[in-house]
């Protein structure tokens, strides 16, 4: 019997029994990570019974904490709490595990089951985007509820987090962990499940630093849980230390649990071997008579546990039933804020939210950038909820908000700090700042942004494809977008980035051809509230005159006719600095007689879920010269132009020089589309 108030026998059998299953699921279908979930049996049930404030009738009741399984191999160890807790997934399920269309995947998936609060298995992602979620629960206090004593508003919530060796290794949990203790997320627990085993064995093969000094440096505070004596989760310290985490409110909390994973497997526990195989029956069989289980017995779970565990459904009820009274009243007396949450959760924009979004006249060239911190600027001051920064590259980006305060917390020294401040300071930690704003997406009120250099997308990439494959409103601006960087030279010239970022399913890249088109599709992008990139040019770029070309709010579907010719011969097709170079072609090419058509394409996503006979419209079969014209790879372009077309692009790196001189030198001038048109034709 453990030493905890409250704990009973049918807890403890609760935890055997979960420990079995876990063994049990894996060996059924042949695959998967048993020893994990086995020695973390109890960490999670403890917690879901406990610990975190949540309710299995409503897994996405607001006045919910937040649970995140880092080490999403060890899905095994959440399915079965979520089994346990009764949100829905039954025996039948963990059967299934790792099977198709079932509900139990190989990995947690957001959005497939009920209680999964983000998709994990790469990681590290767990630990930066639970970061994320606790930035994002203050700044939504902020919005709702800033005078509120500390812990003491319906908004305030814990975001927990189980974390494994793997996940510490990974530099985007040590960038975001570092940035969380600057900001001081007293809300954010993180349960470090110290196993030492890894897939290649003992960790200490390559990973011997002191975790927890390296947190204690970060600003985190630190707490070490030793095993008991068997092996076993020390269940009695680990409470207390979760007590102790959910009582600090001034800085995040590292709980560094020391366990043996595959624990009480009699061969199997302490061994790689159990981290990524199943056990075999006859090590499931005596992992049972030490469980004190029927070895004979698979998948099982006797009536009266189950429902001992289900209880804590009763539990939320309760919590639920007294938040929802404080609500009402708090409702009653904040009216306005009342109208305000209730448009955030249905993620709705509020009449005339872009009347302050500026049109660009002709005249004045401007950098797509610069454009695009005015937009950022105007809707900010419709949408309180809208708020970003960059990755310590604000100034060239162009995503401060004017006088928005920087979010830090109220006792930091830094002129401006406002712990609901609107500007983001990520410092230099791109991978981190990607998985934040995900963190943001997923907590679910509000709608954030983040900026570096296109080049640096390399950097964030695990985070941005996380960010398409949850299908969430994370916004990356990526400026800087192609040699126009200049003298700054290869490094920092994106040249195979574009194509790149196209090959992520379920992400909007989009390259908009002249201010107006960064407010178009600005728009769009908080219309359609999914994952996006805008890429913008760090140089100067004209303002098309709309008079003598078509309306921008053709960018909404992705391609349009910016300016067309009669009898054609040829179509070009160009994105973002480009399109004033294919318009600057077509006059070119009208002095000659040679009639083309000009197609500005910010966004091949949108484009591509238009229906054919507007494909056709813009880019009609009968005009088989079909021209591309982009500073990049020409990778994926054969598609639009087809096997007739041409495509200006760039197969090799940059170089530095200015602007002018590498545009004209890579072959991106007048005079050399002149002549491969003219040639082709």
């Amino acid at each position: 019997m453990s030493p905890i108030t409250g704990w009973s026998e049918l807890d403890d059998r609760a935890v055997a029994y979960a420990r079995a299953l876990a063994a049990d699921a894996v060996q059924k279908v042949g695959n998967g990570h048993p020893g994990t979930a086995m020695s973390l049996a109890p960490v999670a049930y403890n917690l879901f019974q406990r610990h975190l404030v949540h309710d299995p009738s409503d897994a996405k009741w607001l006045g919910r904490d937040r649970f995140i399984l880092s080490c999403g191999h060890s899905s095994l160890t959440l399915y079965i709490q979520l089994f346990l807790s009764g949100y829905g997934l039954e025996l039948k399920d963990l059967q299934e595990f790792r099977t198709w269309g079932s509900l139990t995947p190989g990995h947690p998936e957001f959005g497939h089951t009920v209680g999964v609060e983000m998709t994990t298995g790469p990681l590290g992602q767990g630990v930066a985007t639970a970061v994320g979620m606790a930035m994002a629960a203050r700044y939504e206090r902020g919005l709702l509820d800033p005078a509120a004593p500390a812990g003491n508003s319906l908004f305030d919530h814990s975001i927990w987090v189980i974390c494994s060796d793997g996940d510490l290794q990974e530099g985007v949990s040590a960038e975001a962990s570092s940035l969380a203790g600057t900001q001081e997320l007293g809300a954010l627990n993180v349960i470090y499940d110290d196993n030492r085993i890894s897939i290649e064995g003992d960790t200490h093969n390559a990973f011997t630093e002191d975790v927890s000094a390296r947190y204690r440096a970060y600003g985190w505070h630190v707490i070490d849980v030793a095993a008991a004596a068997n092996g076993n989760v020390d269940l009695a310290s680990l409470d207390k230390a979760m007590v102790e985490a959910k009582n600090e409110t001034t800085k995040p909390t590292l709980i560094r649990m020391k366990s043996v994973i595959a624990w009480p497997a009699p061969k199997a526990q302490g061994t790689a071997g159990s981290h990524g195989s199943a056990l075999g029956d006859e090590e499931i069989a005596a992992t049972k008579v030490a469980l004190g289980l029927n070895p004979d017995e698979k998948f099982a779970m006797p009536a009266e546990v189950l429902e001992h565990a289900r209880q804590v459904k009763v539990r939320g009820a309760k919590l639920r039933t007294d938040w929802d009274s404080k609500f009402a009243l708090w409702q009653s007396a904040n009216p306005d804020k009342a109208t305000l949450l209730a448009r955030l959760l249905t993620k709705e924009l509020p009449v005339g939210w872009d009347a302050d979004i500026p049109v660009f006249v002709p005249g004045k060239d401007v950098a797509t950038r610069a454009a695009s911190g005015q937009v950022i600027n105007a809707i900010a001051k419709r949408l309180p909820e809208f708020w970003g920064g960059s990755a310590d590259l604000a100034g060239s980006n162009n995503t401060s908000i004017e006088g928005g305060g920087s979010f830090l917390p109220a006792t930091s020294a830094i002129k401006g700090a406002n712990p609901y401040g609107r500007i983001i300071h990520f410092g230099i930690r791109e991978h981190a700042m990607g998985s934040i704003l995900n963190g943001i997406a997923i907590h679910g009120l509000s709608r954030s942004f983040g900026g570096t250099f296109a080049v640096f997308s390399d950097y964030m990439r695990g985070a941005v494809r996380l960010a398409a494959l949850m299908n969430v409103a994370s916004t990356f601006v990526w400026t800087h977008d192609s040699i126009g960087v200049g003298e700054d030279g290869p490094t920092h010239q994106p040249i195979e980035h574009f194509a790149a970022l196209r090959a992520i399913p379920g992400l909007d890249v989009i390259r908009p051809g002249d201010a107006n088109e960064v407010t178009e599709c600005w728009k769009q992008i908080l219309i359609r509230g999914r994952a996006a990139g805008i890429l913008l040019s760090r140089q100067n770029l004209p303002v098309f005159d709309r008079n003598d070309c078509a309306p921008a709010t053709g960018s909404a579907k992705g391609a349009y006719v910016l300016k067309d010719a009669t009898d054609a011969k040829a179509i070009l097709i160009a994105t973002g600095s480009e399109v004033s170079l294919a318009i600057d072609v077509q006059k070119a090419l009208a002095a000659q007689g040679i009639a083309v058509r000009v197609v500005s394409a910010p966004c091949l996503e949108w484009f591509a879920e238009q229906d054919q006979a507007y494909k056709d419209s813009v880019l009609p079969p009968s005009v088989k010269l079909k021209v591309s014209i982009e500073v990049g790879i020409a990778q994926g372009w054969r598609e639009l132009i087809g096997d007739a077309g041409i495509a200006i692009s760039l197969e090799h790196y940059g170089a530095s020089a200015d602007a002018k001189r590498l545009f004209n030198e890579f072959g991106f001038s007048v005079d050399a589309i002149v002549n491969k048109i003219t040639a082709a034709l």
